[in-house]
Order: C-alpha cells, then sequence, then structure tokens
C-alpha cells in the first residue's frame, strides 16, 4: 500500500515544479498488457452469471483487486452476495456495474475493447416525414384552425369586427373538414372536442360584437345542447345578455336564471354578477319590487357599488324614503379595496425609497386605484342628488342629511362637493340669493374649497352683469389658489368686460400655464387677440383649440369669421362647410356661406344655401329679400312674390314689401291685381308717394276715372313734401351744418358682424340694379336692413367664457348606468 505513497524530500521545499511528473500508476496504460488483475477481467467481464438457488447459503468469495504493479488482494464481501466480474463455480457473471461504459450483455468473449462504440461507424439518417400522411394532414389542419381562432380574436380586439367574424367562419369550415377526416382516420373518441368548443364560442362571440344576434344564438344553442362540452351552461348568460339587447327582457330573465341554476354555488362572484344582471333586467321591465330582492340579497351576501346604486334607484321609483336613506348608508359603507395615498409619500430621504415610490405613483395599478375611487364619488354624488330632494320635506334638509352622512363616512372630501351642490339646486330652481347664500358660507374654510367657492361666485355675477363684484370674487378665488384656471379666466372675463384686453390676455395665459387643457382660457384669448386685431395669434389660438375639440361649432365658425377677416374667402367657406357639417340644421351658418358665395360671384351655390337657410328658419329678412331679388334677377315673378308676402306678416309696417308684391304682380302682367295691392297699400299708407305714383300711371294705362282723384292726392303729397324739406335745408343751415346719419346697422361691432351693413347695402344695390326697377319701394326705405351674423350656439359668441367650478356631475343617474352591469362576454 505505501509503496505508491511518494513523500518530496525536505530539499524540494523550494522546487515549484516538483511533483509534476508524479502520477497514479493505475493510470499507466503502457503497463496494461502486463497487469494479470486487468487481463483477467477483460477476459472473464463477459461470462455468464451463474444462476442463483436456494441451495448456496453464502456466496461470499474472494475478489483479487488489482494493483498498479500487479499484486492482488483478496476481500471477501460483508453481504454474502456474489462480486460482479467474479468467477464462480467455473461459470462468469456479468459486469453490470460496467454496463454504461460500452459493455452489452451479447458481447462474445474476447470482442476488442471499444466502450464508445465507436466500430459501428455514424448513426442512420432520421427518417423522412411523410407530408401526404393522414395523421400528417390533420396535425396540419388543426394547427391552422388554432391560427385562424387566433387571428380572430386578434382582430376583434383591434376593433376590425368585420374581419374577425371572416376568420371566425373560416375557422368554422376548417374544423368541420378536420371532423370528418378524423373519423375517417381514428376513432370518434379521438376528435378534440376542445377545439370545436373554442371555434363554436369565438364564432357565437364575433356574431354578438357584429350585432348578428339570431345567428349568436344559433350557434351558442349548438354548444349549450351538446352534452359533450363540460360547463357550457354558463354561456346562457351571454345568450341573456343577447336578449337584453333585443329588448326582450322576459327571455334575459330566463336565461339568467337557468345559468344562475348550472353554475355551481362554490363560483360566489359569477352568480352575483348574474344577479345583478336579473335585477337591472327588472329595473328596465319596470318590476322594482323584484329588482329590490335581487339588489338586497347582493348587498348582504357581497356588497358593491353598482348594485348598491341599483338598489337606490328601485327605491326611488317606488317611493320609499326610509329604505332610501338605508340604501344610500349601505352605499356609503362599501369598502373601496384602495391603499391609501399616504402610501406614496416617502417617510424619508432615502433615494431607493424615493425612486420606487416615483415609479409606482402613477402605476397601472395606481391609475386603477384611481379610476375606483373616481367611480365610488360619482355613484355616490349622483344618488345624493337624486335623492336629496325627496327623502325630506324640503331639498335643502335633504342636502343637510346627505351631507351629514358623508360626513361620518371615509368620502369625507365628498361633504363639500355636496355643499356646493346645493347652491348650484338653488340655480335651477331660480333662487339667486339662497346660492349666493350657501356658497359665501365656504369663504371661512380651507383654501380650495373657498376657491371653488368664490370661482363659482364670480361667475355668477358675472352672468348677472355685476362686474364689480365679480372682479371681487374672482380676485378672492385666485388669491385663495392661485394655480386656480377657473378663477384666473373669470378674473381675465371681468378685465375683458371692462375693455382691458391687453391685461385679460395677461389673465388668460396664466391660467393656461397652470392647466394647459382650460379650452375657457384658450377659447378667450383667441377672443382676446381678436379684439386687439392680432388676427394671426387669433387664429393660432383657435387651431390648437380645433385640436383639443373637433366638433366645438363655436371654435369653427370663429376660424371661419378669422378668415373672412383676413380677406380669405376660400378658407372661410371651407371652414363655415366643416361648421355646417357639425349643425346642418343652423340657418346662420347657411345663410353665411351664401353670403360668401355671393360675394364671389356664384349665385347658384349661393341659391342653395340661402334657400337651405330660409327652410331651417323662414323669418330671416335677410333671407328673405336675397330670395326675393333672386327670383325677380331670373324674371320667376311668381315665386318672388311667396318671399315677399312672407316678409309683409314678419313687418307689416313696412311699405316696401307691398310694394314688392305688387310690382311682381304689374312685371307678371297681372294688372288688375296689381291695381288692386296698390289701392291697398294706399288705403293702409295714404302718405306714401310712390304708391300714389304707380296708382297714377296704372290707372292711366288701363283707362279709370280715379286718375283724376290719384293725380291730385299726389301733387298735393309731393307739394308738402317740397315744404318739409325746404323746412329740413332751413333748419340745418341755421344749426350750423347737416348732421352726419347715424349708420341703423348693428352689425358693424365686434368682429363677428364685420362687413353687415355692406353685404345690407349690396343687397338693395341688387335690387335698384334689376331692369325697370325703378321702383320707389328703395327709396321709402327708412331703416338699413342688419345683416349682421349671430353666432349657430347663440350671439353669446362674442363673450368670453366663463369657468365655473363645478365638480359634480350631471343627473344622468338612471340609464346610462344600468347598462354597465351586464357581464363581459
Amino acid at each position: 500500500m505505501m509503496q505508491n505513497v511518494h513523500l518530496a524530500p525536505e530539499t524540494d521545499e523550494d522546487d515549484l515544479y516538483s511533483g509534476y511528473n508524479d502520477y497514479n500508476p493505475t493510470y499507466d496504460t503502457e503497463e496494461l498488457e502486463n497487469d494479470t488483475a486487468f487481463q483477467q477481467a477483460v477476459k472473464t467481464s463477459h461470462g455468464r452469471r451463474p444462476p442463483i438457488t436456494a441451495k448456496i447459503s453464502s456466496t461470499a468469495v474472494a475478489r483479487p483487486v488489482a494493483t498498479g504493479c500487479g499484486s492482488k488482494t483478496s476481500l471477501a464481501s460483508s453481504v454474502g452476495r456474489p462480486m460482479t466480474g467474479a468467477i464462480q463455480d467455473g461459470v462468469t457473471r456479468p459486469m453490470t456495474a460496467v454496463r454504461a461504459a460500452g459493455f452489452t450483455k451479447a458481447a462474445l468473449r474476447g470482442s476488442a475493447f471499444d466502450p464508445l462504440g465507436q466500430s459501428r461507424g455514424p448513426a442512420p439518417p432520421l427518417e423522412a416525414r411523410n407530408e401526404d400522411s393522414p395523421e400528417e394532414k390533420i396535425r396540419q389542419l388543426e394547427k391552422k384552425v388554432n391560427e385562424l381562432v387566433e387571428e380572430s380574436c386578434i382582430a376583434n380586439s383591434c376593433g376590425d369586427l368585420r374581419l374577425a367574424l371572416e376568420k371566425a367562419k373560416d375557422a368554422g369550415r376548417k374544423e368541420r373538414v378536420l371532423v370528418r377526416q378524423r373519423e375517417q382516420v381514428t376513432s370518434p373518441e379521438n376528435i378534440n372536442l376542445d377545439l370545436t368548443y373554442s371555434v363554436l364560442f369565438n364564432l357565437a362571440s364575433q356574431y354578438s360584437a357584429n350585432e348578428m344576434y339570431p345567428e349568436a344564438l344559433n350557434t351558442y344553442q349548438v354548444i349549450v345542447k351538446n352534452k359533450m362540452f363540460s360547463n357550457a351552461g354558463r354561456l346562457k348568460v351571454n345568450m341573456g345578455n343577447i336578449y337584453l339587447k333585443q329588448r326582450n327582457y322576459s327571455k334575459a330573465i330566463k336565461f339568467y336564471r337557468m345559468a344562475l341554476d348550472q353554475i355551481p354555488s362554490v363560483h360566489k362572484e359569477m352568480r352575483i354578477k348574474i344577479m345583478q344582471n336579473i335585477g337591472v333586467t327588472f329595473i328596465k321591465t319596470g318590476q322594482y319590487s323584484d329588482a329590490i330582492n335581487s339588489f338586497e340579497h347582493i348587498m348582504s351576501m357581497a356588497p358593491n357599488l353598482k348594485a348598491g346604486f341599483n338598489l337606490i334607484l328601485s327605491y326611488f321609483a317606488v317611493g320609499d324614503r326610509e329604505k332610501m336613506k338605508k340604501a344610500f348608508q349601505k352605499l356609503i359603507g362599501v369598502p373601496l379595496e384602495t391603499d391609501e395615498d399616504g402610501k406614496y409619500i416617502s417617510p424619508n430621504d432615502d433615494p431607493h425609497t424615493n425612486l420606487v415610490i416615483e415609479a409606482i405613483k402613477n402605476d397601472h395599478l395606481r391609475q386603477m386605484e384611481r379610476e375606483r375611487k373616481a367611480m365610488a364619488e360619482k355613484y355616490i354624488m349622483t344618488a345624493a342628488k337624486l335623492i336629496a330632494p325627496v327623502i325630506e320635506t324640503s331639498f335643502a334638509v335633504g342636502y343637510d342629511w346627505c351631507v351629514e352622512v358623508v360626513k361620518a363616512s371615509q368620502y369625507v372630501e365628498l361633504a363639500n362637493d355636496l355643499e356646493i351642490n346645493k347652491a348650484i339646486t338653488y340655480l335651477r330652481q331660480k333662487d339667486f340669493n339662497q346660492a349666493v347664500e350657501t356658497l359665501k358660507m365656504f369663504e371661512k374654510k380651507d383654501s380650495s374649497v373657498k376657491s371653488a367657492a368664490a370661482t363659482n361666485l364670480s361667475f355668477l355675477y358675472y352672468l348677472e352683469n355685476e362686474f364689480a363684484q365679480a372682479s371681487s370674487y374672482a380676485d378672492l378665488a385666485v388669491n385663495s389658489d392661485r394655480y386656480n384656471p377657473s378663477a384666473l379666466t373669470n378674473k381675465g372675463n371681468t378685465v375683458f368686460a371692462n375693455g382691458d384686453y391687453e391685461k385679460a390676455a395677461e389673465f388668460y395665459k396664466e391660467a393656461l400655464r397652470n392647466d394647459s387643457s382650460c379650452t375657457e382660457a384658450l377659447y378667450n384669448i383667441g377672443l382676446t387677440y381678436k379684439k386687439l386685431n392680432r388676427l394671426d395669434d387669433a387664429l393660432d389660438c383657435f387651431l390648437k383649440l380645433h385640436a383639443i375639440l373637433r366638433n366645438s361649432a363655436q371654435v369653427l365658425y370663429q376660424i371661419a369669421n378669422i378668415y373672412e377677416l383676413m380677406e380669405d374667402p376660400n378658407q372661410a367657406m371651407e371652414w363655415l362647410m366643416q361648421l355646417i357639417s357639425v349643425v346642418p340644421t343652423d340657418s346662420r351658418a347657411l345663410s353665411k356661406l351664401g353670403g360668401l358665395y355671393d360675394s364671389e360671384g356664384d349665385k347658384s351655390q349661393a341659391f342653395q344655401y340661402y334657400y337651405e337657410s330660409y327652410r331651417y328658419f323662414p323669418s330671416n329678412i335677410e333671407v328673405i329679400e336675397w330670395l326675393g331679388a333672386y327670383y325677380i334677377d331670373t324674371q320667376f315673378y311668381e315665386k318672388a312674390i311667396q318671399y315677399f308676402e312672407r316678409a309683409s306678416l314678419i313687418q307689416p309696417t313696412q311699405v316696401k314689401w307691398q310694394l314688392m308684391i305688387a310690382s311682381c304682380f304689374r312685371r307678371s302682367g297681372n294688372y288688375q291685381k296689381a291695381l288692386d295691392t296698390y289701392k291697398d297699400i294706399h288705403r293702409k299708407f295714404p302718405e306714401n308717394v310712390e304708391c300714389l305714383r304707380f296708382l297714377v300711371r296704372l290707372c292711366t294705362d288701363i283707362g279709370l276715372k280715379e286718375v283724376q282723384e290719384y293725380a291730385t292726392k299726389l301733387k298735393r303729397l309731393e307739394k308738402m313734401k317740397e315744404i318739409r324739406e325746404q323746412r329740413t335745408k332751413s333748419g340745418r343751415d341755421g344749426s350750423g351744418g347737416p348732421r352726419g346719419r347715424r349708420d341703423g346697422s348693428a352689425g358693424g361691432d365686434g368682429g363677428q358682424n364685420c362687413g353687415a351693413g355692406s353685404r345690407g347695402e349690396r343687397l338693395s344695390a341688387q335690387l335698384r340694379a334689376l331692369p325697370g326697377m325703378e321702383e320707389p319701394y328703395d327709396s321709402s326705405s327708412t331703416k338699413e336692413l342688419d345683416a349682421s351674423y349671430v353666432d349657430p350656439l347663440g350671439p353669446q359668441i362674442e363673450r368670453p367664457r366663463t369657468a365655473a367650478k363645478k365638480r359634480v356631475d350631471e343627473d344622468d343617474f338612471a340609464d346610462e348606468e344600468l347598462g354597465d352591469d351586464l357581464l363581459p362576454e
């Protein structure tokens, strides 16, 4: 044993490379031929193991252990089993311990040592796949069906419902082919039921998404009636949803209840949602007592915001005041299951902690928490606005009760919003003083609430044209919260009303710096630039606003009006066309567009838009006058009479419309009718010189005896007219010169009324320029027509927008919420 141990001499301590030539003699391959033990093992390792019988009492034998020098040491087995590779009774046992090294049981004695099997040569090539085999065709077809189902789902998620349906139909056709091929090759038990289920379910979903409800119901019926599909009964919920969309409420309730019966009680959440759908359907059918039972059960088992809100709606429908109060308290008590806001505030200055908090402050989970909280506040505020006027003797007492309940809950900050909403309710009841008193109560509260109340007070006083009070409360709102864009906007409005446009623009700019999405400030600064004649800056503001509010009629009109002021009629007409696409029935926009086409000389287009304007608003004198002049110009006198008769009904004291009617009769050759009309005009306006002139002319042409009477009256009136003119002239000479005549048009002030007088003058000039139109009605007109354009949404277009701090939602508390309770398919 010790002969294989080599001790390093002491003299070699400093030799760094000593020992590298020493090795274990066991690994000496050159001496293997002389190693008796190794040669014996090679020769006998493939021998057969002798059978083990019960006669052998002990199998302990001596095993020679070979060493590197060829010596042998006999060791006895302690457990009495034959040693591997040993010879017993002349029979060799197989060396099972070395099979992994390449020895096989069938190897012959004396075979060459080849543990790695190199003598067998390279492995044969893999067998080529037979693509024409039925199994391979089935496998490829199944893969294609799965791909089509996935493509259909992706198309649906992208909004391409038509493509999703086509893919689903294609998947259904290929799946049926796959089933037939499987039946021919294998037994029916090997059909892939999961694939069939997914194909049918996806097809039904796509039919429903495309509003092809009968086809969707038929496909769902195929799934539900097939007993081989497990848990297919819950798809009756989707069938109930389809019947609900079709307003077939009785069948919807039937299928909801069938689905409820087939879903086990362990699926608690699914059962609660189905019961919620049943309650919503009962509300739609007016069966409020049944709806109350459903929602009461939900609130007792798993309370949630939607069920609580719908329960309040049901009690409101039946008029149960006490139950409304209890249901409101239950709604307030529904847990939000969100983290506190303090979690997102760093407790120390640890940079790692601050980075983590910044990362999670606005992640998807935090956004979901904000949405849930906003939804809860919306439900609570809407429910409070709904029940406050009916739960007590007056709405003020009802609001006070709701405020007290909210203050005692986790939604304390909503109490101030309810108080502000109380003031808004006073306004809706036209109780201005109570609204102001309610808002003034907030002056002693914290800055944010004070700013909101002062903003609303400024808004109210501005609407009442009390600009001093509006400015005072706007200052209070700005001082309470300098970063309140609504307060800054209202302050700018008060300055705008006083005519200080430069200062108003500064307030609007500051509001936009605090909140770039404040559309009121952006709109008002555009108006301010327009007043300052900075048309390019104004156009820039309104184009930015148009990018935010794509379908705002006010913004579209302002852009068109600015282009008109910039003398670009083509752009003005293009934007007015967009305005008409938003408000197609606005008569003012149509007449404005007709006027632009008329100024460009396109009479046919002008007639089209003027006629459309007349259809929607047949009382616009400017439009009526233009249409009458157009028909006279085109010599359709009978049609012109219709418009002048309409004008005479609108302005019965204006003689020119009746003179135009008589003139149309005369031009069309109906002299008798014209004479009767002139006589009627003379009875109503006996001092009208023009009417007498035409009477004298007509009577002379026809040869009537009344000609002398009318001639005498005409001479008397002409003499009186000369005397009156002489007196007027002498009076002017005595006063130091003629006074300037004041223009009667109201359209000269303001950007949107620019050019109004000129359009009225053009219309009158057109009528005077008609062939043979030496008609006296033009000279007898004492007032120029007001051709100013009024904004499509009302005359307040040139007034700055106010920004009331309205922090409550509108009263849309019934129908909108019910639809959200349906389960997704």
